[in-house]
């Protein structure tokens, strides 16, 4: 109650502070169109000589606020098109309207919209999934996105693939190659979503996602449950894929590289009707993949084709994603020692040439309709089915002995995961007085099952000789490819009920939130709740007795604009999660609750051409489960606790200058359990939150030539940097720290027409990078860690039809 009274007092305080400033200023609005009377959206307006600017929406709209008294040239431009000006005169306290008309033809417009909203680094928007309906510079929440051209310029083929570097205080650990993406920020593994639907089913999942059909990558920090249904008070990626655009085009890419590595995508966007209203796109890839390590492959293969058809004020969006993956065993990319971190060869590897592939077969079917009502309100609906078949094997050693052999033991890993997902939600806007309303209300439900069988193994070595490091001997046991055949007889379902394979949930919640904006929007006060109830259900229980909660969480959001290009923003926020786990006395596991308080200052630089963002935050957790540290198995979970983290972020993305595109961030994360559960010995108060870094730092440098013979050329170069890491699991026997990680990539370009040159090299300084975490087999304290390769490289060619 204290806090949201201090809440109503701030936004009251403010009120006052600024209302005489707030009259004194003028709005400039208006529109711009194309001679045939369509709407011009993604131009620039700007007022000359000045840092004021703005870019037209959808609706070819524009609005220029707080501006003072005086004369201007107002310019409206886009890359490819002739700029127009007008000379204007404002008073204050007036509201100007401007109105544009460009003479260019509908394809030349598509075409420089394409451009405007694809080749850069800063994206000023959110997708529409993640339903805010305002510009990221007014939102108040930290949100960060990884643009379509950055994912081709460093060349990132999967979210497991580098893609982290480019927002601040993200990692990974415990990540088993390039399977899953589990990443990891503000003291927790962020929720995976796509297209604004929650497709976590299990701690593994999702199946990474192949960059061939990815628009770009949403990060939202902090207190992201409200927005998108449950979700960790941490933060969430949404996955946005690629829609149809209107125009007639395509691309074909080769790449090849490093250990093996050939891929081939196709991007075929095409108008089925001449008047455009019947869409089509279709994304492929193929992709054959090696490892530094010896028995380590990934191939993969995709498709996903979406069709869209715009009937009225109706769009429907029908959308097929289909995902093939057959890789070695997961947990291939570990090794174990017992005399510390990183003492083996990096191309080591404890795996075996003997054992099967594990396959994995992941589709997605979504169907997305939006409905106009009128001009100011938008009705969306949204349904998703996700199917995930997966049968294969893990590897884990049972035994790791003071001397350092072991006994290397395969498990089966067969699984399936299905997922039906709904939304409906509603945004409008509207004014009562000099009050601005935006609205957004919803439902949200899910229904969530998977079914695993892990409880069967077979051992490689024997005690009699263990597996050893200094003289390994594969293919020991031929009997390891068979291992399972038998088994597998029986269906998964009943396997999976005598492993306690079985983990499920059902979900449905309704939100509503009303942002008012005053004096002329410049300040923003969100009011919001959340009611969910759900039933969950994990290892060792069914789906007839589930663990049943509901929650009502709360969400207050101040923002409030300095000026057209700077806000301040403060957001207190409340999350509620199912969870799913294994306690060893058998109990019942309780949603995760957690309270978020974080307030930024987000800037526009030189008309809007890069963005910062900085932000501080403090999140406290209740009821986290975590692995349990005496098992080194990973089968049984434990109670937590509270858990305190807090941290500063910092990040940079735009353009500095004519062809200089720069990505930067820092950020400093305090992780501190603050209550320990007296039932588990290994975690105390105090301890540190693992899988983490206090200090991380990123860097991308790209430039590109304007001019001369080599017009079209660059030049990249950009590293990672991990400071004060810690290692990724529970432990009190670890008395070997991890080392700080520095990796420098970079590269060479060129660019002309329809063909593009892109060449990388990553760790260019040749360095053995590495994380890391301890387990405990019995009394000996095994070290675990994941090597990545040396330097290596990658060519790509791309030619656009």
């Amino acid at each position: 109650m204290n806090k949201i009274k201090l809440l109503i007092l701030t936004a009251g305080m403010l009120l006052s502070s600024f209302i005489t400033f707030a009259q004194q200023s003028a709005t400039i609005k208006g529109s711009v169109r194309i001679s045939n009377g369509k709407a011009a959206p993604q131009i620039s307006i700007t007022l000359k000589g000045k840092n004021i600017g703005a870019t037209s929406d959808e609706k070819g709209e524009f609005t220029l606020k707080h501006v003072k008294a005086g004369n201007y040239t107002i310019k409206a431009s886009a890359v490819g098109i002739r700029s127009a000006e007008k000379n204007i005169s404002v008073e204050a306290g007036e509201t100007k309207t401007v109105d544009f008309v460009l003479a260019e033809n509908d394809e030349a417009l598509q075409e420089v919209n394409i451009a405007a909203i694809k080749n850069k680094y800063k994206v000023s928007l959110p997708s529409a999934t993640l339903r805010l309906n305002e510009p990221l510079l007014e939102a108040p929440q930290n949100i960060q996105i990884v643009s379509e051209q950055v994912l081709k310029d460093q060349q990132i083929i999967s979210m497991s693939d580098g893609l982290i570097r480019n927002v601040s205080g993200a990692i990974r650990t415990q990540h088993w190659s390039d399977m899953y993406a589990n990443i990891k920020m503000r003291g927790s593994q962020l929720q995976a979503f796509r297209n604004g639907f929650n497709v976590v089913n299990s701690f593994w999942g999702p199946l990474t996602e192949d960059m061939s059909f990815v628009d770009h990558v949403e990060f939202v920090k902090g207190p992201a449950g409200f927005m998108l249904g449950s979700g960790d008070p941490s933060g969430l990626y949404n996955i946005v894929t690629k829609k149809p655009t209107g125009i007639n085009k395509g691309e074909v890419s080769l790449t090849a590289g490093s250990y093996g590595l050939y891929r081939t995508t196709v991007d075929f966007d095409r108008k089925l009707t001449e008047d455009g209203k019947l869409l089509f796109r279709l994304n492929a890839a193929g992709q054959n993949k090696k490892s530094h390590r010896d028995f380590e492959y990934n191939d993969r293969y995709s498709i996903a084709p979406v069709l869209s058809y715009e009937i009225g004020n109706t769009k429907i969006t029908a959308e097929y994603t289909l995902q093939q993956a057959k890789t070695s065993q997961v947990g291939s990319s570990y090794i174990f020692g017992v005399n510390g971190y990183g003492t083996l060869p990096v191309d080591f590897s404890q795996s075996d040439p003997l054992v099967p592939p594990t396959t994995i077969n992941d589709q997605s079917l979504t169907l997305n309709v939006q409905q106009k009502l009128g001009e100011h309100w938008k009705l969306t609906a949204q349904g998703a089915y996700y199917d995930y078949n997966m049968m294969g094997n893990s590897a884990w050693p049972s035994t790791v002995n003071a001397d350092g052999t072991l006994i290397r033991s395969i498990g089966i890993w067969d699984a399936t995961s299905s997922m039906k997902l709904a939304q409906v939600f509603l945004n409008g806007n509207f004014n009562t007085g000099g009050i601005q309303h935006r609205i957004l209300a919803g439902f949200d439900a899910g229904d969530k099952k998977y079914e695993a069988d892990w409880n069967a193994s077979v051992k490689l070595d024997t005690e009699a000789n263990p597996f050893n490091n200094e003289r390994p001997v594969y293919g020991a046991n031929p009997a390891a490819i068979y291992a399972f055949d038998l088994r597998r007889r029986t269906p998964l379902k009943e396997r999976a009920i005598d492993a306690g394979g079985l983990i499920g949930s059902r979900y449905h919640s309704f939100y509503l939130q009303e942002e008012l904006g005053f004096f002329s929007n410049k300040l923003r006060l969100t009011l919001a709740g959340r009611y969910t109830k759900l039933s969950e259900y994990s290892w060792g229980s069914s789906a007839e007795d589930p663990n049943k909660a509901n929650q009502f969480s709360p969400r207050f959001g101040l923002s409030y604009s300095i000026n057209n290009n700077t806000s301040v923003y403060a957001v207190y926020d409340k999350a509620f999660i199912p969870q799913s786990g294994i306690l060893r006395d058998g109990a019942k596991i309780k949603p995760l609750t957690g309270v978020n308080t974080e307030f930024g200052v987000k800037k526009d630089w030189f008309d809007s051409k890069f963005n910062t963002t900085l932000s501080f935050y403090r999140i406290v957790k209740q009821n986290e489960l975590t692995g349990d540290p005496t098992d080194p198995q990973r089968i049984y979970s434990v109670v937590l606790g509270e858990k305190r983290v807090q941290g500063i972020e910092f990040d940079l993305r735009g353009e500095i200058t004519e062809g200089l595109q720069l990505i930067a961030n820092y950020a400093y994360t305090d992780g501190k359990v603050t209550k320990a559960n007296p039932d588990v010995e290994s975690i105390k108060a105090g301890d540190v939150v693992p899988g983490f870094a206090k200090h991380t730092a990123n860097s991308w440098l790209s430039y590109t030539l304007q001019n001369g013979l080599l017009k079209g050329a660059g030049i990249s170069a950009g590293f990672s940097w991990q400071m004060d890491r810690v290692p990724g699991s529970w432990s009190r026997t670890d008395d070997k720290p991890l080392p700080d990680y520095f990796r420098l990539d970079g590269g060479l370009f060129w660019g002309s027409g329809k063909i593009r040159i892109n060449a990388n090299v990553f760790n260019i300084l040749d360095k053995y990078l590495y994380d890391g975490e301890i387990y405990n087999f019995g009394t000996v304290a095994a070290y675990a860690w994941q090597t990545e390769a040396l330097r290596n490289y990658r060519l790509g060619v791309a030619y656009k039809f």
